[in-house]
Formats: C-alpha cells, sequence, structure tokens
C-alpha cells in the first residue's frame, strides 16, 4: 500500500476491533494493534489531534491518517483507493464456514453483558468485516492473525 500511496493513491488499513484501544498518555499514540513484531495505533480517539494524528473523523481523509488502524467507526461511509484490512481472531475459516467469536472482540458494544445474543454478534462481526472489505475502490489487501484462514485466502487468490 505504501508504494501506491507513495504514487498519489489514497490508502488506509483497517481491522476488526480485536485489540484493547488505550488512550494517548502525554499525546502519543499507543500502538495497541500487535501481530507479532508488527505494532501500529489505532487511529486517535475522539475529535482532538494527537502527535501529529488527525481526529477521528479525519482519518479516512487526512493524510496524516495513514499510519494508523482505523475502525468500521471510522472506515464506514468512506473510500480509498487500497484498503489494508486485518481479520483478527473474532472472525475465522473452520472446516467449511466461518465463525465468529464475541469474546475475541474488543468492542464494548458486543460484550456479554450487552444483552445482545451470539446469532446477532455474529451479524455484526459479519458485517463489521464486510464495511471494512469494501473500503478499497482499486484494490484491497486482507490479513489473518489466524493461520488457518491465511491459508483459505491464500487459496483463494492462488500463490
Amino acid at each position: 500500500m505504501a508504494i501506491h500511496r507513495d504514487e498519489g493513491a489514497t490508502a488506509r488499513m483497517a481491522a476488526g476491533f480485536c485489540w484493547p484501544w488505550s488512550d494517548s498518555p502525554n499525546g502519543a499514540l499507543v500502538s495497541d494493534v500487535v501481530i507479532g513484531d508488527w505494532r501500529r495505533p489505532w487511529n486517535v480517539k475522539g475529535e482532538r489531534s494527537v502527535g501529529g494524528a488527525p481526529a477521528a473523523s479525519l482519518w479516512a481523509t487526512d493524510p496524516a491518517g495513514f499510519g494508523q488502524v482505523g475502525c468500521v467507526y471510522t472506515a464506514q461511509g468512506f473510500e480509498y483507493d487500497f484498503a489494508g484490512v486485518i481479520i483478527g481472531p473474532d472472525m475465522v475459516w473452520r472446516d467449511s464456514g466461518w465463525v465468529t467469536d464475541r469474546r475475541a472482540s474488543r468492542d464494548p458494544a458486543f460484550g456479554l453483558g450487552s444483552g445482545a445474543t451470539d446469532a446477532d454478534i455474529d451479524l455484526l462481526i459479519r458485517h463489521v468485516y464486510k464495511v471494512l472489505l469494501t473500503r478499497g475502490l482499486a484494490g484491497v489487501v486482507i490479513y489473518s492473525v489466524d493461520q488457518e484462514t491465511r491459508a483459505l485466502l491464500a487459496g483463494l487468490v492462488g500463490e
């Protein structure tokens, strides 16, 4: 995505809400999204700039939003040339179908105390990824934290 961005294309990275989302202490974003050695911060919470990163409502359109990971709440309603989507452990491929796990989500709206049924949460998690996967106008790069899911995705596009 960085190559396309260097050529003038717009690009953003987003993920399912599967990692903690820390407040920004001392004007710095916390790299909460961690996958192995790779770390990035979520987009800024709220309507203030933090350490040069734009407010949440500007994340998808301000060039300074590149480098932070967006969530469904900051990505929906926006489109960019290229989208990077991280599928977290809340949605994985098992046997012959997609399986969602509300316990893997950090979205407070999906919590066990929310009153929503597992079937409700299943639909909501699937909707999150539908939104994230449809933001890229020219292309999308997909990464899953789950090995079995990555194998399925690789098989769909060939190697």
